[in-house]
């Protein structure tokens, strides 16, 4: 995948005059394994007076799996393709589209305003995962640090540090589901495309989508704060449960459970356009 500063779309970025779109911030780049498997055989040529023998027959080569079936297509519309920018200059449009669905001065804010298919293609397919890279995320990192406090002999997640997220959390309710899920439909050739530069060639973006809403809506909910260990400079759940939760959850789990509440109603309604999309309900 190439260098994403060195490829920034070419039109200068002016910020709008007001907004954002943090739904879409859900960047690792991940590949596919392959194994390959060869033998070989020596055969001992027989002498001269002898007939050659029959050739051997190769080993059997066992087909390749087939590709899973796409469980979740979307209905394309009638576009022509050449009506959609290509991935390096998509940018523009993509700026235009954030800003309109979720204002100007949550975008300013919020959003690092280049790459975005690249960095909201490459965060949808790291939630799932242990980690997901801040620095290939669509959105600035949430203001402050993760604030903790003394619970008797324990160190559990201050609840005033639920408070940086409702900034974020507002936005993302505030989302009009079902023209944020028309705007994906239309440009999804590009979010296909970048999945596959990511190193996905034949894998459909929207299954992987919808993977990564299904696991943010597992989140496991907690009656009280986390509890906290700190081994080395950052902070880890004291429960291994949580400490293995994929970095989509753990995201939620830090929040808080009056914003994870938020977040997942937001998440639910996303997915039931998600799959209108794909012709189901």
């Amino acid at each position: 995948m190439g260098n994403w500063s060195a490829r920034e779309d070419d039109r200068p970025y002016i910020r709008p005059a007001r907004s954002f779109n943090p739904w879409l911030a859900v960047a690792a780049i991940g590949a596919l394994a392959w194994a390959l498997a060869l033998y070989f055989r020596t055969w001992s040529e027989p002498p001269p007076p002898a007939p050659p023998p029959a050739a051997a027959p190769e080993a059997a080569v066992s087909a390749p799996a087939p590709e899973p079936a796409i469980r979740h297509p979307l209905v394309q519309g009638s576009d022509e393709p050449g009506a959609l920018p290509s991935l390096e200059t998509s940018d523009s449009m993509m700026r235009d589209s954030v800003s309109r669905l979720i204002g100007g001065k949550a975008f300013a804010d919020m959003v690092v305003p280049y790459q975005l298919v690249r960095r909201i293609v490459a965060t949808v397919d790291n939630l799932p995962r242990r980690t997901a890279p801040t620095r290939a995320m669509p959105l600035n990192a949430v203001p402050g640090a993760l604030a903790a406090v003394a619970s008797g002999e324990e160190t559990v997640i201050d609840r005033g540090n639920y408070k940086r997220y409702v900034p974020y959390v507002n936005v993302a309710e505030a989302v009009d589901a079902p023209a944020l899920v028309r705007g994906y439909v239309r440009l999804y050739p590009l979010f296909q495309r970048a999945y596959e530069e990511l190193g996905f060639p034949g894998k459909y973006f929207n299954d992987r989508l919808m993977e990564a809403i299904d696991d943010l809506l597992a989140t496991p909910e907690l009656d009280a704060p986390a509890k906290l260990l700190r081994p080395r400079v950052l902070y880890e759940f004291a429960d291994p449960d949580l400490e293995t939760r994929s970095a989509g959850q753990k995201i939620l789990l830090r929040m808080g459970p009056e914003n994870a509440a938020r977040l997942k109603a937001k998440l639910w309604e996303i997915r039931r356009e998600l799959l209108a999309a794909s012709g189901r309900r």
